[in-house]
């Protein structure tokens, strides 16, 4: 028996091994001026339209290749403006992110005005959400709720950013979408710090955290629990004024 465990977990570890080496290859940083140089010289549209062909093929390494080999010939051309908005398209696709915040920052900054800065906030968001995601411990089916939702909560502000800023834009339902789905990922997070702190007897903590998600979060699906742990660690405190008023907040809310 003990042998047969030994076998499935030595399996698991290579198979975590595989895994771990094919996002690690795929966070790569950007292309260096050697890679850069190695791109043929072409003109600018020429280089372009090979770029575009690459990316619709899913080959975002290559891409982020032309694309930066584009973005460092030709920085002031008339094409240079989109070749940054497909970097960063490039970027998140292979995963590497910090690299596409970066882009995405330089270009806000620069042009601050652009018709497409809804796009970029846009994609922004998606960049910080896919930046918060740890894909090995996805893969493995790991729940990780209990992770720091800093980068989240900045996802949270760039579609809210979108939303507020323009209206019209076609990215601004889908935005919208995003924000609900996020608002209840940042709940779920603070419903388990509380229980981690009730579980642990450390009841006022666990009270405080409840009480940030409902004055927070008052629009997600975790009002209720959040509540109901309130009056539980309420109780354990001998707080009985407090523990009344939670009940009487969940009961307006059953």
């Amino acid at each position: 028996m003990t042998n047969v465990v030994g076998k499935r977990s030595l399996s698991k570890r290579s198979i975590a091994m595989v895994f771990a080496i094919s996002v690690l290859s795929a966070c790569s940083s950007a292309p260096d001026e050697e890679e850069i140089q190695r791109v043929p010289n072409k003109s600018a549209q020429a280089l372009y339209q090979d770029a575009k062909e690459t990316l619709d093929s899913g080959l975002y390494v290559r891409a982020v290749e032309l694309l930066s080999a584009i973005d460092s010939r030709y920085p002031f051309g008339p094409l240079s403006k989109q070749v940054q908005m497909d970097l960063v398209y490039a970027y998140y696709q292979s995963s590497n992110t910090e690299q596409a915040i970066a882009t995405i920052d330089r270009f806000i900054k620069l042009n601050p005005n652009h018709k497409d800065l809804d796009y970029m906030y846009y994609m922004r968001g998606l960049v910080n959400i896919k930046a918060h995601e740890n894909a090995f411990q996805e893969y493995f089916g790991i729940d990780r709720a209990d992770r720091d939702t800093k980068r989240t909560r900045i996802a949270y502000e760039d579609f809210s950013t979108l939303v507020k800023n323009y209206p019209d834009s076609k990215y601004t339902d889908e935005a919208k979408k995003r924000m609900a789905w996020l608002l209840n990922k940042m709940a779920r997070y603070e419903i388990k710090v509380a229980n981690y702190y009730y579980e642990r007897e450390a009841y006022l903590a666990a009270a405080n955290r409840c009480k940030y998600v409902v004055e927070h979060f008052s629009k997600s699906s975790y009002t209720k629990q959040a509540l109901e742990l309130m009056v539980k660690s309420y109780d354990k405190l001998g707080l009985s004024e407090l523990k009344s008023n939670a009940q009487d907040v969940l009961d307006a809310n059953k």
